[in-house]
């Protein structure tokens, strides 16, 4: 299966940095993952509605460039469905018995993602009602993605 990561931004802390490449090296295993940043717009505080939708437009711009024809996108919102980790588990094993063995995940800014990122998602999940910083959300969903494998593969992982 190939894996993408369409992200905002770079991780700028270590800790981040070390954890994001722990589970890179392990997902190696089971797919092949690609991580593609894209650059984050400078967001100053009180911008107005159309600065704020500017802003979005311009990352998305940019995400949908790297959204490649036949891959099935996965866009974290807070809007989306939430699954448990053995419920992604297997939405990602019955898109590969579907033939959808290329999945984009893709994380938005500090603003979130673009009217047009969100109508290109085949599918929008959430990891909670609570608000993270997508650096972090980076390294939870590369967490996530490798338990999805593990459990798919009857593989032991803490619970």
């Amino acid at each position: 299966m190939k894996i993408d990561i369409i992200c905002v931004g770079r991780l700028k802390e270590r800790y981040l940095t070390e954890a994001a490449a722990e589970y890179i090296k392990r997902l190696s295993k089971y797919c092949k993952l690609e991580i593609k940043e894209v650059a984050d717009e400078k967001a100053p505080e009180n911008l107005s509605p159309k600065q704020e939708a500017d802003i979005k437009n311009k990352e998305g711009e940019a995400i949908l460039k790297h959204v490649k024809d036949g891959a099935y996108v996965m866009a974290l919102a807070i809007e989306g469905q939430m699954y448990s980790s053995e419920g992604l588990a297997k939405n990602i094993a019955a898109l590969g018995l579907k033939g959808k063995s290329h999945i984009a995940f893709i994380i938005g800014g500090s603003l979130g993602l673009s009217d047009e990122v969100l109508k290109r998602a085949d599918e929008k999940v959430s990891f909670s009602k609570m608000t993270f910083p997508h650096q972090l959300v980076r390294v939870i969903l590369l967490e996530q993605v490798y338990r999805c494998f593990r459990i798919n593969s009857n593989e032991p992982y803490h619970k």
